[in-house]
């Protein structure tokens, strides 16, 4: 996958401006997809320029025009054939593990407070995990079933995030013996 599917999905699902796609990045796609403000600009100027997405511009008082993006037909396209290929598994490159592998050069107490940092980090993110998955909850059932995509995606994050604290612990645990 690459970021322009990413901005293709966000624009399907409502015209934006650049603006308003790293907010939406921040809100949902941004807890397994990481894109900087720059990077979506840029990919916004090569999409348009690929014939992906038109947009409008909007004048601004203050500030200069703001474009509204929205999908081609061309964008629109290019974003059906990359949902019906086939994508590959997410390899992990996770500095953590190779420091846990090589943990042999280094002293325990490193190990412990680097973990214990990961730890911290990996909890405060299921913290905002299961508070979007209360508001989820929340809402009336026939606002829900427009979600439940998304909010599959959400309970892979929550489970990942629950399995990687478990999977803490007995480092923790193994490190303390």
């Amino acid at each position: 996958m690459s970021l322009k599917h990413a901005i293709l999905i966000l624009l399907e699902s409502q015209p934006g401006s650049g603006y308003d796609l790293v907010k939406r990045f921040n809100s949902g796609l941004g807890w397994f997809w990481n894109a900087k403000h720059q990077q979506v600009y840029q990919e916004l100027k090569k999409l348009s320029e690929a014939g992906w997405l038109s947009f409008e511009e909007q004048a601004q008082d203050s500030r200069p025009d703001k474009k509204n993006y929205r999908l081609t037909p061309a964008g629109h396209a290019e974003l059906q054939r990359w949902l019906a290929d086939p994508v590959q598994p997410v390899r992990t490159n996770d500095a953590l593990l190779v420091k846990l592998y090589g943990g042999n050069h280094t002293s325990l107490d490193n190990l412990r407070e680097e973990l214990q940092r990961h730890r911290q980090l990996h909890a405060k993110a299921l913290d905002s995990l299961l508070e979007i998955e209360r508001s989820y909850l929340a809402l009336p059932a026939e606002q829900r079933g427009a979600w439940r995509l998304p909010y599959l995606t959400l309970r892979r994050g929550i489970l990942g995030e629950q399995a990687w604290l478990a999977w803490a612990e007995e480092v923790q645990q193994a490190l303390a013996e």
